[in-house]
C-alpha cells in the first residue's frame, strides 16, 4: 500500500500570544477561520501526469458509515466549488465514458457518538418543570438519577480524488488525493466556494501543469 502524507493546516491564527491574563483568541475566531481542513496525498502520485477528470454528480451521504446518495443545493455548491478549482489548476472536465484520468467524489459524512455525562456535572440542576403549571403548586420535584445521557452529531464534507488512468494497468482503483473540512458552517452552501479553495491552496501540488 502506498504511504500517504497526512498535511493538516487545521485553525490558523495570526495573533500574538501573551502571558498573563489574556483572553482566549480563539474565542475571536470568525466562523471561517473556526473550520478545518486537512488533505492528505500519495506521496508518490505525479498530479501532472493528470490532465483530464470527472465528477460525480451527486454526494455520497455517509450516515454513521451508512452510504447513501442525494443532490441537495448544499450538495450541488460543492460540486461546483470542486469544478470550478479543479479547472483553474489546468484539468479538463470530461464525460465519465471518455476514460477521465481522475475521478471525484464530494462526501457529506455524519457521526453520531453517544454518552453519560455524571450529575455532579450540572452541579444540582438535573432538570426544570413549573409546579403551578402541571396544577401541582407548592410541591418539589425529585430527581432519581445521578447521570444524564447525549447524543452528539458532528459533520463534514470530503473531496476524494481517484486514479483512473492507472487502473487497469495496476487492478486497483487508487485513492491518490483526499480534503476534508470540519468545522462551523461546514453545511452552509455559502461557505463550499471558500472551503473548497481552502483545500485547493492547501495542495499546491495540485496541479496539470
Amino acid at each position: 500500500m502506498r504511504k500517504i502524507n497526512l498535511i493538516v493546516m487545521g485553525i490558523l491564527v495570526s495573533a500574538t500570544v501573551y502571558t498573563g491574563c489574556t483572553k482566549d483568541p480563539l474565542k475571536n475566531l470568525s466562523t471561517d477561520e473556526s473550520r478545518i481542513y486537512i488533505t492528505n496525498k500519495d506521496s508518490l502520485a505525479d498530479f501532472t501526469s493528470y490532465k483530464t477528470y470527472n465528477i460525480s454528480d451527486s454526494v455520497v451521504v455517509l450516515d454513521n458509515g451508512q452510504p447513501s446518495k442525494d443532490l441537495t443545493s448544499l450538495d450541488q455548491a460543492y460540486i461546483d466549488a470542486v469544478n470550478k478549482y479543479m479547472q483553474q489548476k489546468g484539468y479538463t472536465p470530461v464525460a465519465k465514458d471518455a476514460n477521465p484520468d481522475l475521478g471525484i467524489n464530494v462526501n457529506r459524512i455524519y457521526s453520531t457518538s453517544t454518552g453519560i455525562i455524571d450529575n455532579g456535572y450540572w452541579g444540582d440542576y438535573g432538570g426544570y418543570w413549573d409546579p403551578y403549571y402541571w396544577g401541582y403548586g407548592g410541591y418539589g420535584y425529585y430527581v432519581p438519577y445521578s447521570y444524564a445521557a447525549y447524543s452528539v452529531t458532528e459533520g463534514a464534507m470530503s473531496v476524494d480524488m481517484l486514479d483512473l488512468k492507472n487502473a487497469a494497468v495496476k487492478g486497483t482503483i487508487d485513492l491518490i488525493w483526499t480534503g476534508l473540512i470540519r468545522g462551523s458552517g461546514v453545511f452552509n452552501s455559502s461557505t463550499a466556494d471558500g472551503s473548497v479553495a481552502a483545500l485547493f491552496e492547501q495542495s499546491p501540488y495540485l496541479t496539470a501543469n
